[in-house]
Order: structure tokens, then sequence, then C-alpha cells
């Protein structure tokens, strides 16, 4: 009888016992392998090394016992193709040594996350002329790179950063001999987990298995978004002159794109082209949003445009002195710098917009969306403050287990379990009047142990997504200010805007939006070319668009408004196309009724075209 033996194969789905004959051949294994594995073709690749030195292939035409392959020992699979049944299960691609863990979904991450995972990351320095006692071409701990997350190195950045990068924590994660093989990015979940059946429902009966674990809160090691930044001072003084017009905060949504922060190592940079303003109620101390019926239509148009929504921000502002122009400083460590009730929108708004993550077995861990606020700081000047909140705060806001303190703002309330929900205890760490460390309950609970700031700037050589002019076109929603986007407003933009490039006209978010959304003539179905034009910055295709029907019409509109148009001449529009112009809808002067092309008078009041 042939001796048998007994063969280790380790591959990212785990370590799998494969029993052989001692002189079986190669290729005889190798199919016993793929069965294993569930391999359907011969989608891998074994080696007797881990760093793929040795292959095994069935063309060798060998027996076991002429490779040495002895019973217990340890060769390494690697999968290079879809692997059958168990393509689910296992990641084929191979990025900087990493592997999807076992059950975590195929998903595609973000262009920024794809484009830092593929980078070295390694902080390089040069040889120290006093310490380096090597030749030029030799390494020591005085000038070998260092890794992205080493902490002494962040700590002695101007400013200090406080929190490492994502992609260094991931770095950090997936290091050492295993490559990360094992590490799965879990979410935390406050929930009691289903189909239980070893007891009754709660709240007559909870059981180990089903039960959510604790929860100590602990200031987060890293953050997702290193760096928030508006591309101009344009963006945020229009955004402020709302509060200056009337007193009352305001509230809008960031939209921008996600970019490379250089100054932290794999950082990740939020940078912002326009800021949407949609319906709310502002007073001086409080705000409320409204239903906005335009949103889903808001995040197409800017998708379109190479956008997406990355944040929100809110002013919390207070006059101090008119004649000079001065706030009240009044957000600081020794106030709060976010309130529980600010803490739980934001966690909200990142619940909504989740970062889509590959090591996560939900296919999504954290969020990149940012908390941007308005206030005075020390000089009594506005500052931007850039914020966001843990994953452990996402968590609790999840599930409905944070509540926010009625008398203090700077403190949250961990909910106590009812007959309706079973709450987890919420724990947090702090210092007490004699050095100690001691654990508290989270009743009540100061929410700085769930807040990331993030340092929010302006470019030094400020960047236009969109053409900015001294007579913009009026921003959504402020009705209450007396600006209304209609087209009289859009007559009187087009004939102030003299421009001879019909491009820089047009490059305006609030215009465009004004175009898909407006009730009279929505262009949503017909304005992807012209998004394309803004998006490229291509000027052809922007004239190729204005000589369509859809702006004759729109031109047409903007004649019966008693606006002067010779703004619009010099750029071509009102006549670019007479054919057209006659061939589209027009507005009766009278009653605004919108009429079909080539008729003489107004199909409601019968007055007659003028």
């Amino acid at each position: 009888m042939a001796e048998t033996i007994i063969i280790r194969v380790q591959s990212p789905e785990g370590v799998k016992r494969i029993t052989a004959a001692k002189r079986e051949t190669v290729a005889t294994f190798l199919k016993k392998v793929a069965k294993e594995f569930g391999f359907r073709n011969n989608g891998f690749s074994v080696y007797v090394n881990r760093n793929r030195t040795g292959e095994i292939t069935a063309s060798q035409n060998k027996s076991l016992h002429l490779l040495k392959i002895k019973h217990g020992d340890m060769l390494f699979l690697f999968p290079s193709s879809p692997a059958g049944s168990s393509s689910e299960n296992m990641d084929t691609s191979i990025s900087q040594g990493l592997l999807r863990p076992l059950g975590v979904p195929h998903v595609v991450e973000d262009e920024i996350d794809q484009y830092l995972i593929k980078q070295d990351g390694k902080i390089y320095r040069n040889r120290d002329q006093q310490l380096c006692r090597h030749g030029p071409l030799g390494k020591c701990v005085h000038c070998v790179p260092l890794e992205p997350f080493d902490e002494d190195y962040l700590n002695h950045l101007e400013p200090p950063v406080k929190h490492m990068s994502f992609h260094a924590y991931i770095r950090k994660l997936t290091g050492g001999a295993d490559k990360g093989k094992f590490v799965a990015l879990e979410n935390i979940s406050c929930k009691i987990k289903s189909g239980c059946e070893g007891h009754p429902p709660w709240p007559e009966g909870i059981c180990t298995k089903c039960q959510p674990s604790a929860i100590t809160l602990n200031r987060q090691k890293y953050r997702h978004v290193d760096n928030i930044m508006f591309e101009n001072h344009t963006l945020a003084d229009r955004f402020l002159d709302f509060w200056r017009k009337t007193g009352n905060q305001h509230f809008g949504y960031l939209y921008g794109r996600y970019t490379e922060h250089k100054d932290i190592p794999l950082g990740i940079r939020a940078e912002v082209a326009a800021i949407y303003e949609p319906p709310q109620i502002g007073t001086q101390n409080s705000l409320e949003l409204l239903e906005d019926p335009k949103a889903e239509v808001v995040d197409e148009i800017a998708a379109k445009l190479g956008l997406r929504k990355v944040g929100w921000i809110f002013t919390d502002l207070v006059s101090e002195d008119t004649r000079k122009g001065t706030v009240r400083y009044s957000r600081n460590k020794d106030t709060y710098f976010l309130s529980a009730e600010e803490c739980i929108t934001a966690g909200n708004f990142q619940n909504r917009h989740p970062n889509i993550c590959r090591l996560s077995p939900d296919g999504h861990f954290g969020s990149k969306f940012v908390t941007v606020m308005a206030t005075g700081g020390p000089d009594n000047q506005v500052h931007f403050e850039g914020y966001q909140v843990s994953n452990q705060c996402m968590a609790l806001v999840r599930d409905e287990c944070l509540l926010p303190c009625r008398d203090a703002p700077e403190l949250g309330y961990a909910k106590e379990s009812s007959s309706e929900q079973y709450v987890p205890d919420v724990f947090y760490k702090d210092i007490d009047k004699f050095g100690n460390e001691i654990t508290q309950l989270a009743r009540p609970l100061p929410v700085e142990y769930l807040i990331i700031d993030i340092t929010t700037t302006f470019p030094k050589d400020p960047v236009y997504t969109f053409s900015i002019s001294q007579n913009p076109f009026p921003i959504e929603n402020r009705d209450v200010l007396g600006e209304t986007q209609d087209f009289h407003s859009l007559a009187t933009y087009l004939s102030q805007n003299t421009s001879s490039v019909f491009l820089d006209v047009i490059s305006d978010f609030h215009l465009l939006l004004f175009l898909v959304t407006n009730e009279v003539m929505p262009l949503q179905d017909s304005i992807s070319l012209l998004l394309e034009a803004v998006r490229t910055r291509n000027e052809e295709l922007a004239q190729t668009w204005k000589k369509s029907e859809q702006w004759a019409t729109i031109e047409q509109l903007c004649s019966t408004v008693g606006v002067p148009l010779s703004g619009l001449h010099e750029y071509g529009a009102m006549g670019s196309s007479t054919h057209a112009a006659s061939s589209a809808m027009w507005a009766c002067q009278h009653c605004t009724f919108m009429n079909q092309p080539g008729t003489d008078h107004c199909e409601m009041c019968s007055l007659p075209r003028t």
C-alpha cells in the first residue's frame, strides 16, 4: 500500500490539509488542491516558499517524493483568476501584498482610494551627515524610510498631526508577515442579533450570542479625511452673505471631489467646488431643514459635472461689533466645539454616505462626509472649522442609542434599555482628581470623545471650477432676501455678463441647477452636452449646445420680461438662430402662459403675441 502523507496548503481562504500518496504525481496532487479549494480550472499557483519561489507545476511530471515534499510540509497557494464556486469568497486581485479577507463582498472603492492603495506611502529621509556612518548607498536607523503611520514623525510635523490618515491606518493593520490576510474592519452594531431561537425575543429573553457587546469609547486614532479645502474665498463669502444680510443662521451642502493630500502620508483632501443651499428655516439661534424635492436632481447634475456631495456646512455666528465687523468667540476648549445635537446630525449624514472599503465584511467602513462650521475665532473674525465624528459615534447614532442633553449642549446621553429597545452599556475613560484613570458610564457623555477635527484651508492660488462674475446668478432658496431664481433674474444676469466666451457665462453652478429644475422650461433631458462642456472646459461643445432649440426657447422667455438684452447679442444670444426662436415655445407677456411654437395669439388670454 502506498505510503500516505498530509500536506498543508495555505491560501487567502486559510489552511487546508490535503491527503496524498508519497509517490503520486504533481498533476494528480494539483487536481486534489483545485477540488479542495473549489477551483474549476487552474486559476491558481502553488509554491514551496511564501515569497512565491519554487513553483510546483503539472508540467514537471515528477512525484512529490522527487520534489522532496514530505509529510507535514506547508505549501502556499495564490489565486491568479476567478475560482469557480469560491470566486465570491476569494479576491483574485493582489495589490501591495493585501488580499481581501474571506467573506468580504467585492466592492469598487472610490478613485482616490484605488490610487492610494497603489502608492508606496513610505516617508523617505536624506542621509544625515552627522549621524550616518555608512556610504551613500547604505541605510541605517537614522535615514531608513519610515512607515506612513510613524507616530513620532506625525507628532513632529508643523502643525502636529493627531490622527493618521485612514490608508496609513490600513498599512499599520496589514503590516507584518501575514500581510493583513486576517484583517477585517467590522462595523460596530448596537442591536440584538436576529435569528436566536434558544429563548423568547427581547424583552422576554436575551443571551450572550445575540446580545451586543458593551462599548468603551476611545478617541479615534485615524481619520478618513485629512484636509478640507475651499477652492476660493468667493464660495465662502457668498454663503456668509445670507447671515450678513439677515442675521439668521444658514445651512448648505458641499459639493466637490476627493483628492490626495500630500502634506500627510497617504492623506485625503475634500476639495469644495460649490455650495448648494436647500430649503430651510433659519433664525438667530436655530436651523430647520425642509423637504427638498430637488435633492436627487442636484446630486445627478453634480455627478455629471464630476462632483459629489462631500459634506455639509452651517453657521453659528453672533455679531459682536457691527462697526468693526467682529463676531463673538463662543466655541473653545472652555465651552464646546460641537454640540451633542450637531454630532448626532453629523453622524446621520455620515451614515447616509458610507466609505466603500474592501476590507470590511459589510463592504463599507466609516465615512468621508465632512462637517464644516462657520463660527467666531480667537481674533473675533469668522473662522471655518472642520470636523467628523468617530465610527463609534456613527454606530450609536445609526442604532438610535445617543440623545442630546437639553440643558448642556456639550453633553450627550446614552439611552437606557427599554421594552422596545435593548441598548448596550456605553462607557468612557476619564481622569479623576487624584490622577487615576477611571471608567464612567456615558450618562451623560462629553462629546469630545466623538469628535475628530480636520484642518480647513483656502489655497494661495484660487481654483475656479465654475466662473465667478461681479454680478453672479442668484443662489437658490433665498426668497426671504428678495433674491429669486426666475427668467427675469436670468435675463438680468445674461445682460450684465458681456463676455464673448459663452462657456464663461454659462459656467455657474446655481444657473445650471436653475436651467434643469425650473418649472417653466426644465432642461433635465437635454442639458447633458452643456454639462459635459462645463466639466471639460470645452468652449466648442458649449457653442454647439447654444445653437439648440432649447437655448433658443430660453432666450425667447428672457425676451418677454422687459430686461434690456444688449449683453445677450454680444456673445450671440437672441438671434443666434432666428428659425429656432420662431419655432420655439413662447411666454405670453400678460399672463406668462407658455404657448406652442408658431401661434400668434395666447391660448390662455387670447391677446396677440408681442
